[in-house]
């Protein structure tokens, strides 16, 4: 099946309205993240409007992974970042981000549809 040209697979960018829904997370959550982590810095255009891209996404997952399920302080998990040395560690936390990612995409595509078809609910 053919994806559609606006389809989230095919996107460079993302804004942080959509990359707060894949992550599950509330826009002033990733700002404030930008602010305290500074490895997370999405492009921003003329009108200083944010454009994550896909390691951006994965970036705020790892992060998110680190504070919520390991339970790091905002400092730890920011040294825990800059210190990660293990390269089997890394890719086991970059693979759990990308699938996040993932999931967090195919979510937004069904809700897109299920708007689709509002005689549904």
């Amino acid at each position: 099946m053919a994806r559609s040209k606006g389809s989230t697979a095919d996107k460079l960018y993302y804004s942080i309205s959509e990359v707060a829904r894949i992550t599950n997370l509330q826009a002033y959550v990733l700002r404030f993240w930008e602010k305290e982590f500074p490895m997370l810095r999405p492009k921003k255009n003329k009108g200083g409007n944010r454009h994550y891209q896909k390691r951006d996404i994965e970036l705020v997952n790892q992060i998110k992974h680190l504070l919520y399920e390991e339970n790091y302080t905002i400092a730890g998990a920011r040294k825990r970042l800059r210190q990660m040395e293990s390269k089997t560690e890394k890719k086991d936390l970059m693979r759990k981000a990308k699938s996040d990612t993932i999931l967090g995409e195919i979510k937004k595509e069904l809700e897109d549809i299920l708007k689709l078809f509002p005689c549904l609910f």
